[in-house]
């Protein structure tokens, strides 16, 4: 039988709670008003009426036991399936007479029922093992030791089949970013009852989700999330550690006055993350990341998929789309789909989703999202409710703040268009004569002096960043700007996004960061934003890892390249009377980490003094011509 997991009981909670169930039954008798009595009910005295809770250590197939909490709706006349979330974030509360305030992705699971299951993953808060961040995976499987995310899933789905009553032979998983990428893991050669899984914002390869894209090191990001989140754990704890407090929320002028990676981890981190000075041995896309990258082994996965994403979610972007996209390539027969909203990384899982800074979405999308797409799909696939099958991609059209459906990601109904960097600060669609050759815009990138990524105070990578108003930054003389004549007629931009830049330095490194920016027309109403220059995707590259990420090369001065840059997707309208606008730039501080613009060895490792001035000119001549390509739509 299974044991549940040792914790001294709250007598004193417990009578509480048996008080309040008789005081809530007493007022339904009494009081004709339902929803008065249960407006005075707390969130977590919900769950505890609604479910009762037990907390277990699952053993894996290397005998290794895993936290586990299990939360059985208290209504035993029918059965349930499984939701299972596998987290390094905590179980939190633990003790099987402490209860949370809410259950599963949304509030509209709870009411439902279903039988919850929360795990703290390998090496983590309360579970037993060694913990690996974003644990390699292992295809090939000789032995009982060999345990990844993937077999941990499935013993977990088959353990619980053998020793929890009252499930219908179901399970479902789900998880948003870190849990997102055990959600992915999860489904890998997946256990036969596990029919719906939903990875949201998955990170799907290290070296380009989160903390590293392109290369280039998102130092503002990685230092919170690894300085709260990274810390070594000294054995099973339901404590979470305790981060070094910064001195100052100036993060431009703090992380400019270490100016150095070492000098950060030594002054500000003191050490203490062993995971940040193993990020720093490994600049380049070695073994280290490639044996993190989960996206080459989402094969047999379960047979119903959605992938979530947000288009403004500054952290696993990359992942939402990848993510689905291999799972396209790699399992045919899958019913594989996906949804992108107008939302911060997360955001769908709680609020309104009507707004994000200035920018309004028309609507409360993140509220639709869960009551009419996630939870009618575990409804379908685990319960077989009788809701239709979701779209094979729903997508929010930003500009125009609509939801659209497509058959295929990207639409198979558009068309290819390049547009050109001309003279003038122009974008058009024509390619600058071979007689402009020589033609370029020129500026001088100062690491001294980086082009701020926000107009805000704050040491952290805010979520605002994605659809800030970008003048700050186009008025500065090391920013050049490109932009079309307002548009004569809505332009659709659908799909992927890649940008081929044709520079020359003065140095031997350099980054490349390219903006695409909607830019509001002029007007005497403050409501329409005027003259707003609405960021709509942003991207950057270590220009070292321009020909390859496993083998870094120095530019050559002064010398044309060619530097191809994927901004990865969008469905955005530019209305009528709007202009298209890039932006290029070569520091983006303190969101991503200073490039010394000296080709060194390990970036990470450079000095104070290989940080040196450079001139960066982007050219457009007919030989040399920076574009932008896209599909649009009718």
């Amino acid at each position: 039988m299974p044991v549940p997991f040792a914790f001294s009981a709250r007598s004193n909670r417990l009578v509480s709670s048996l008080f309040l169930i008789s005081c809530v039954q007493l007022a339904i008798v009494v009081t004709p008003p339902i929803a008065v009595a249960q407006e005075s009910i707390s969130p977590e005295s919900t769950v505890r009426l609604r479910y009762q809770k037990k907390e277990y250590m699952v053993p894996m197939r290397d005998g290794t036991q895993l936290h586990t909490a299990v939360f059985s709706p208290t209504d035993t006349t029918r059965t349930y399936p499984f939701l299972i979330k596998r987290t390094p974030y905590s179980c939190a509360p633990y003790g099987p007479d402490a209860y949370p305030n809410a259950l599963g992705p949304s509030e509209h699971f709870m009411k439902a029922g279903y039988i919850f299951v929360n795990q703290d993953v390998r090496g983590r808060f309360l579970s037993e093992g060694k913990f690996q961040q974003v644990t390699p995976h292992i295809a090939n499987k000789s032995s009982v030791s060999d345990c990844d995310e993937s077999s941990d899933a499935y013993d977990t789905i088959d353990w619980l089949l053998k020793n929890i009553a009252n499930h219908n032979g179901k399970a479902g998983m789900f998880g948003i970013s870190y849990p997102g990428f055990y959600a992915s893991a999860g489904m890998i050669d997946a256990h036969p009852a596990l029919q719906a899984v939903s990875p949201q914002a998955p990170v799907g390869d290290w070296y380009f989700d989160d903390f590293l894209h392109n290369g280039a090191f998102f130092l503002a990001h990685a230092y919170r999330w690894l300085n709260n989140n990274a810390h070594e754990r000294t054995g099973p704890t339901t404590e979470r550690p305790t981060p070094e407090v910064l001195p100052s929320i100036d993060g431009y002028q703090l992380f400019l006055e270490a100016n150095t990676i070492e000098e950060i981890n030594r002054r500000h981190l003191k050490g203490k993350v062993p995971f940040w000075s193993e990020m720093m041995e490994h600049p380049n896309r070695d073994e280290f990341w490639k044996k993190r990258e989960i996206l080459p082994h989402l094969k047999k996965v379960a047979p119903a998929v959605m992938v979530v994403g947000g288009w403004f979610d500054a952290e696993d972007l990359y992942g939402t789309f990848k993510t689905y996209q291999e799972i396209e390539r790699l399992n045919p027969n899958a019913n594989n789909v996906l949804v992108v909203g107008p939302w911060i990384h997360g955001g769908w899982a709680s609020g309104d989703g009507d707004k994000l800074g200035d920018v309004p979405f028309g609507s409360k999308t993140a509220a639709f999202y869960r009551a009419e797409i996630e939870f009618p799909f575990f409804e379908k696939y685990l319960k077989g409710a009788s809701h239709s099958a979701p779209a094979e991609a729903t997508v929010f059209e930003t500009g125009s703040n609509t939801w659209r459906t497509f058959e295929h990601w990207p639409p198979k109904n558009s068309t290819a268009k390049t547009i050109y960097a001309n003279a003038d600060g122009e974008l058009t669609d024509e390619l600058p004569s071979q007689t402009s050759n020589g033609a370029y815009d020129e500026f001088i990138s100062d690491p001294a002096k980086p082009v701020p990524y926000t107009e805000a105070i704050t040491p952290r990578m805010t979520v605002e960043y994605m659809v800030e108003d970008q003048r700050f930054a186009a008025r500065r003389p090391d920013v050049v700007v490109y932009q079309t004549k307002p548009l004569t007629a809505d332009l659709i931009l659908a799909g992927p996004l890649d940008v081929d830049l044709w520079v020359t330095t003065s140095g031997t490194d350099a980054d490349f960061i390219v903006k695409l920016i909607d830019v509001l027309p002029d007007g005497t109403n403050p409501a329409t934003l005027p003259n707003y220059q609405r960021m709509v995707r942003s991207e950057v590259i270590r220009g070292r890892f321009r020909e390859s990420f496993e083998h870094p090369t120095p530019f050559q001065p002064n010398v044309p390249t060619k530097v191809h840059l994927e901004l990865l997707d969008v469905l955005h309208r530019f209305k009528k009377g709007n202009r298209l606008m890039i932006q290029v730039q070569s520091t983006w501080f303190p969101l991503v980490d200073r490039n010394p613009q000296k080709f060194v060895d390990n970036i990470y490792l450079a000095k104070p003094e290989d940080f040196q001035k450079a001139t960066h000119r982007i050219l457009r001549s007919g030989k040399n011509a920076t574009s932008v390509r896209f599909n649009t739509l009718p």
